[in-house]
Formats: C-alpha cells, sequence, structure tokens
C-alpha cells in the first residue's frame, strides 16, 4: 500500500472521492461517522446522506454555484447517518475537475454533534427561527405568521431554551448554520 493510500485510508477526519455526486471511495473515518464499514459505500449516492431529497438538492445547487467561482465549497450541516440519526457535520469539497465541478472532488466530513447536538422543533417554531435569523422582528413575524406578538415572544423563549442562549443575538448564532 502506498503511503498516500495509508494517508487517506487513516485520515483523522472523514474522506471520500466523489464521481458526480456519487462516491467512489471513503476513508475509515467517514465509515465509522456514518455507519458501517468502507466497502459498504462503494457506489453510493450522496443523496443518502441527507435528511431530504429537498435538502440534497438545495444544497447541491448551493455547493455547484460557489464551485463554479472557485473550485471549493464548505459548510455546516445535518446529515443522516445509515442508522437515520441525524447529525450535524462541517463539509468541504474541492473539486479536480474544475470545468466540471462535480464530475471528481474530494470531501471533508467532519462530526459536530459533540459540539451542536440536534434539536428538535415543532414546524411552528422552525418558522419563527428561520424568520428570526432573516432579521424580522416579533412583529414582522407575527404579521407574516398570522400571529399575535406575544405569541412569536413565548416561541422566541422556547427557542432561546432549547438552543440554551441567553439573548436574541447568541440564539441567531446558534441558529446561523441551520438548514433553511
Amino acid at each position: 500500500m502506498e503511503l498516500s493510500d495509508i494517508a487517506f485510508e487513516h485520515a483523522p477526519i472523514g474522506l471520500c472521492i466523489l464521481e458526480n455526486r456519487v462516491i467512489h471511495g471513503c476513508n475509515r473515518q467517514f465509515a465509522a461517522m456514518f455507519g458501517g464499514q468502507m466497502a459498504d459505500y462503494a457506489c453510493t449516492p450522496l443523496a443518502n446522506f441527507y435528511p431530504s431529497p429537498e435538502d440534497y438538492e438545495r444544497i447541491g445547487q448551493r455547493s455547484l454555484a460557489q464551485m463554479r467561482k472557485t473550485g471549493r465549497y464548505s459548510d455546516e450541516r445535518v446529515m443522516r447517518r445509515a442508522s437515520s440519526e441525524l447529525f450535524w457535520c462541517r463539509v468541504r469539497g474541492q473539486s479536480v475537475t474544475p470545468e466540471a465541478p462535480f464530475r471528481r472532488g474530494i470531501w471533508s466530513f467532519a462530526d459536530l454533534s459533540e459540539d451542536r447536538p440536534i434539536v428538535s422543533l415543532t414546524t411552528r417554531e422552525r418558522q419563527v427561527a428561520i424568520l428570526t435569523c432573516r432579521g424580522l422582528t416579533s412583529k414582522e413575524i407575527g404579521k407574516e405568521l398570522s400571529l399575535s406578538f406575544r405569541t412569536v415572544e413565548a416561541y422566541r423563549a422556547r427557542l432561546l431554551e432549547k438552543f440554551q442562549a441567553r439573548k436574541l443575538a447568541e440564539l441567531v448564532a446558534k441558529l446561523s448554520g441551520m438548514p433553511l
């Protein structure tokens, strides 16, 4: 086994080679993070690791647009393990085919679940969180969702508690990586 193969296989971060958003190869850490063995992931569509087909499409469009400009992409997002458990993950990619960014690339995946646990939100809490991150006031959110100002404030208070944030700015910072 060549030194570069050893480095790839034993890297302390999840790595995979993607071809047209399908896994061509992955290392041990990637397989352990998502659950299984390296061989389990050969020819597996990356779509299998997203919470929904809509997330796969939306993030794919955003990453492709960025990669067309720079050849690189990174974000923090919720992903799905083989067990269907959701977790926060830092994802970084580098295309090796700049003329067609998704044709072939190397991607890294870091499990952030210890630092950023998944918080379960109701549909209404998620709507209030999204509008809060967009900078709307409680009154503006209330108008948008046909809720009273006080009801929006109650949802915000629950969000502060769930995310263990002391003030609105801290809540927005914690929500900033949330898939919208």
